[in-house]
């Protein structure tokens, strides 16, 4: 039907809402809306506001498709038990009541969301996913060992010196459970083992690698991440060194980032490198992704999490990180709030500071909580951006994002070094307990807070340029031409390579046809045309036939009558 603006008003200002309102100019209801819905929630009708019941109505399954796909608790497209609620109680009740407390979700898709969305559109490739790797099977991703080293990696399920089990299910599972684990202590100093992914095709021209590390080795071994592309005139490829990883903590697993700018197809490759000093273990690799997309900035790892929820101690700040225009940050979690944990975004002063504008103009702060799900295509990870507005003002007339040396309040690193801190923005209500506790938000009791700060000033384009009249535009030409034009039966007019059209409605087993739309087909009306088509061709076969037959009849008579004369006439010749 054209254009759909979609509006996005004041506090709804996260992904999940932005999500949300895509899917409905996408084609999609309310999750509660289904034909099915009561067999899944019942609707307190007597606990909504008045005049908001529309928002509970379901649709049958004339006018809604569920794709095939079950009832789900979990959709962004899903109300939560408070909506449009007229005193304390909910409106909204499920009928397994573990769920109570799960409707209503805003940090992301559900995998039921994707997989709907892909139904609905034909969707089978992915623009931006290339590879999730947990190792659970065999094959091991169709990884393989490199000839050019000297050792291999093993499919190991533990490590006596750790790690004791994989990170995906963290020993959850019985029989399962693998990760894959270069020894170092069996080989001697500089010895390499080099494991190579499967081969990839790039799209976009850059990739993030993610993937967790594991050191029970020495604490000089490291990890080289290196690339083979190939070419047309290279058919073995071209191996190129992206990173080394060195000084890997030893004894956990550590989430690691990684950017990649590849275009021809290549191959990535972990080259475990054994250093010097004592090893009783050796370098672990486990749940692998490589995607299409940027790498987060900075990673803040928080270990031990657990205790700091609702507790009088739960409130942590971030080391110092650096956006890349120099801008000195830190990142609030506030956590002993009894049921949410807060997240807030700081400038503080940094060593850039006398370089820097000040206010600080549009710098765009992402926070996510990343759910440690081994594949990244079922995470549900939650976020919030903030955006640093330089005109924006504190209660005594200061600029907000002014200089921290300024504006900020005295404040100390753990090291004792003392530094300023600016008021902190973001929200109170992140992420509750409940759902924090959910999903892999926490797992082997660590947590990570992916943080990106990007330059969005050129997205705000304020500064009005003259320029001489402009031609008219699309809507305007659009209007001119359909103005005369009009569409019989609720066609719309559009305007085709400088030419009015009308493009026709249509059902399920109808449609409106012709120049103007003023013609109606459908699916019983073509039944009975082929009908009477097939009835009508019989019978002039039938007539044809019959013709055929009475006229080569007729001709076979006047032929049989001569030779009977002409036998009499020999007849009488003969006598």
């Amino acid at each position: 039907m054209g254009k759909q603006e979609l509006s996005i008003g004041a506090n709804c200002d996260r992904i999940a809402t932005v999500q949300h309102e895509f899917l409905h100019a996408l084609g999609f209801w309310h999750e509660q809306s289904r034909s099915d819905r009561d067999d899944y929630v019942r609707i307190m009708w007597d606990r909504i506001q008045s005049g908001k019941e529309h928002n509970f109505n379901t649709y049958d399954d004339q006018v809604s498709d569920s794709l095939n796909v079950p009832y789900d608790y979990t959709s962004v497209m899903h109300y939560s038990k408070t909506a449009f609620q007229n005193g304390t109680e909910p409106t909204i009740v499920t009928r397994i009541s573990d769920f109570m407390d799960v409707i209503g979700q805003r940090m992301d898709f559900s995998d039921s969301d994707l997989l709907k969305l892909n139904r609905l559109y034909n969707c089978t490739t992915s623009l931006s996913f290339m590879d999730s790797c947990n190792f659970e099977l065999e094959n091991v991703c169709g990884m393989i060992q490199s000839s050019d080293d000297n050792a291999d990696w093993q499919w190991v399920s533990q490590v006596p010196t750790g790690p004791e089990s994989d990170h995906s299910s963290m020993g959850q599972c019985k029989g399962s459970g693998f990760f894959m684990h270069f020894n170092s202590s069996s080989v001697s100093v500089g010895a390499t083992a080099m494991l190579e992914s499967r081969i990839f095709y790039p799209k976009r021209g850059f990739q993030c690698l993610q993937f967790y590390l594991y050191n029970s080795g020495s604490e000089n071994d490291q990890l080289n991440i290196y690339t083979r592309e190939y070419s047309a005139d290279d058919v073995t490829g071209t191996l190129t060194l992206v990173k080394e990883i060195k000084e890997i903590p030893k004894g956990s697993w550590q989430l690691h980032h990684v950017t990649l700018k590849v275009t021809n197809k290549f191959r990535v490759v972990f080259g475990g490198v054994r250093g010097a000093g004592a090893s009783l273990g050796g370098l672990s690799l486990d749940d692998i992704n490589l995607s299409e997309t940027q790498c987060p900035h900075h990673i803040w790892h928080i270990k031990n999490f657990t205790q700091f929820i609702g507790s009088s101690s739960g409130t942590l700040y971030s080391p110092p990180f650096y956006s890349s225009k120099g801008y000195a940050f830190q990142i609030h979690l506030n956590l002993n709030h009894s049921t949410n944990a807060g997240i807030y975004f700081h400038l503080i002063s940094g060593a850039n500071d006398d370089q820097l504008q000040w206010p600080c103009p549009w710098q765009q702060a992402t926070m996510t909580l990343l759910d440690q799900n081994p594949d990244i295509r079922q995470r549900m990870s939650n976020q919030r951006s903030v955006t640093t507005d330089p005109s924006m003002t504190t209660d005594n007339g200061n600029y907000f994002w002014d200089r921290p040396s300024k504006v900020g309040a005295v404040a100390f690193f753990p090291n004792g070094t003392q530094f300023r801190r600016g008021r902190g923005y973001g929200t109170s209500a992140f992420i509750t307990h409940k759902r924090l506790k959910s999903r892999d938000f926490i797992k082997g009791d660590d947590v990570y807070i992916l943080l990106t700060v990007e330059d969005i000033s050129h997205l705000n384009s304020t500064q009005v340029q003259p320029s001489p009249p402009s031609p008219p535009s699309q809507t305007t030409v659009i209007n001119d031409l359909c103005m005369n034009f009009k569409c019989e039966n609720n066609g719309i007019c559009i305007v085709q390579n400088g030419k009015a059209e009308c493009r026709c409605l249509s059902g399920k087993d109808w449609w409106y046809m012709g120049e103007r739309c003023e013609r109606r087909g459908s699916t019983r009306d073509t039944i009975v045309i082929a009908a009477s088509s097939t009835a009508a061709m019989f019978a002039l076969m039938l007539i044809v036939t019959l013709v055929t037959v009475y006229c080569i009849r007729k001709k076979y008579q006047r032929r049989t009558s001569s030779n009977t004369t002409d036998l009499s006439l020999e007849n009488q010749h003969a006598f």
